[in-house]
């Protein structure tokens, strides 16, 4: 098994499947805007359901796999700590960006939804950890209203994106969803589709081999769960979203770039529905440390400056970014530094 494996055996196969979930990652982005070109879903749309649940499969197979094994503290940190890392990553975007701000660039009512839904969904965990301990057969019901609230959410963001009730200020900078190519509206999804489930098993694979390197980690180091979560596999597993979102950048899919983020994280809210169902103890949002609810409430506030600064649209601000990235990259560095001194 992988937990047997010699130090250099173990760490090849971790960058082994890393490399795995990162090259099938680079494929999906392209699949997914044409994807969005030919059923007219919209780049941000399509990035928020589409490429945002793709790229975290690896991420939901890595807390699934920690929850089945009775690792409460790696399933959660591996969630929200994916969470962090990948609203970092928009930072990241936003400094290879140059032409102007790309929170000004990607303009897009469905992602200002999708954000509003990612703080609720990650409100209402942090409110079951802090409440009494209850469940029935093993299941908060924080979890059932997460997954209802996330369905629903998935409705409304589709009818934002379809009839939307405001549209942004266009300025020279704006960036419109169109399509490249104007043919591409009438061919067929079939295939791209087709190609694109097989990569997410790829993805998946990857996520699964992954997670047996992380919990060998802790048990034959004796490092902290919360630590190898929220940093080591959340990062790995979360840098498909960070090849996708520049490889979009880079191909001008601005809105498929910001949506692919915000809606890889609400779909990674569903780790802690998953993770609670598979975790049998008791509900997994009672079986958390503080470090755990630490990285919740830094996903939680890293959102809500990004979302303050979709709204605010500011064309330039600090070295020719964002003012919001310079605080994702300060309250993300802030979280890395305080959880290696908790462990």
């Amino acid at each position: 098994m992988i937990a047997n494996l010699s130090l250099p055996l173990l760490l090849l196969v971790f960058l082994a499947a890393g490399a795995l979930v990162v090259v099938s990652s680079i494929r999906a982005t392209g699949l997914a805007d044409v994807i969005a070109d030919r059923t007219r879903m919209g780049e941000a749309l399509a990035g928020g359901l589409i490429l945002g649940a793709a790229t975290s499969l690896a991420g939901v197979v890595v807390s699934v796999d920690a929850a089945l094994a009775g690792d409460a503290s790696y399933a959660v940190s591996n969630a929200v700590g994916g969470i962090a890392a990948q609203t970092l990553f928009l930072a990241i975007a936003d400094i290879l960006h140059r032409t102007a701000n790309l929170e000004h660039a990607a303009a897009e009512p469905a992602n200002l939804f999708q954000a509003v839904m990612l703080i609720i969904l990650l409100s209402i965990p942090m409110a079951a950890a802090s409440g009494p301990e209850i469940a029935y057969f093993g299941v908060h019901p924080a979890a059932i209203i997460m997954f209802l609230c996330y369905l629903g959410g998935v409705k409304l963001s589709q009818r934002v994106a379809e009839e939307p009730m405001w549209r942004p200020v266009q300025t020279v900078h704006t960036r419109t969803d169109e399509p490249e190519d104007e043919t591409e509206r009438h061919r067929s999804a079939l295939r791209p589709a087709l190609i694109f489930a097989g990569l997410v098993v790829l993805m998946g694979a990857g996520g699964w081999v992954i997670s047996q390197v992380g919990g060998a980690f802790i048990t034959r180091f004796g490092l902290a769960s919360s630590l190898v979560g929220a940093i080591v596999t959340a990062v790995v597993t979360s840098l498909p979203e960070l090849v996708t979102t520049l490889t979009a950048v880079r191909r001008g899919a601005l809105q498929l770039a910001v949506g692919g983020i915000i809606g890889g994280n609400t779909f990674d809210t569903l780790f802690l529905v998953a993770s609670d169902v598979s975790y049998r103890e008791r509900s997994i949002f009672h079986a958390t440390s503080g470090s755990d609810t630490y990285w919740m409430a830094t996903g939680l506030l890293m959102t809500g400056v990004l979302l303050g600064g979709l709204i605010l649209r500011q064309r330039d601000g600090p070295a020719r970014i964002g003012i919001e990235s310079v605080l994702l990259i300060a309250i993300y560095a802030v979280a890395v530094v305080v959880q290696f001194a908790a462990a």
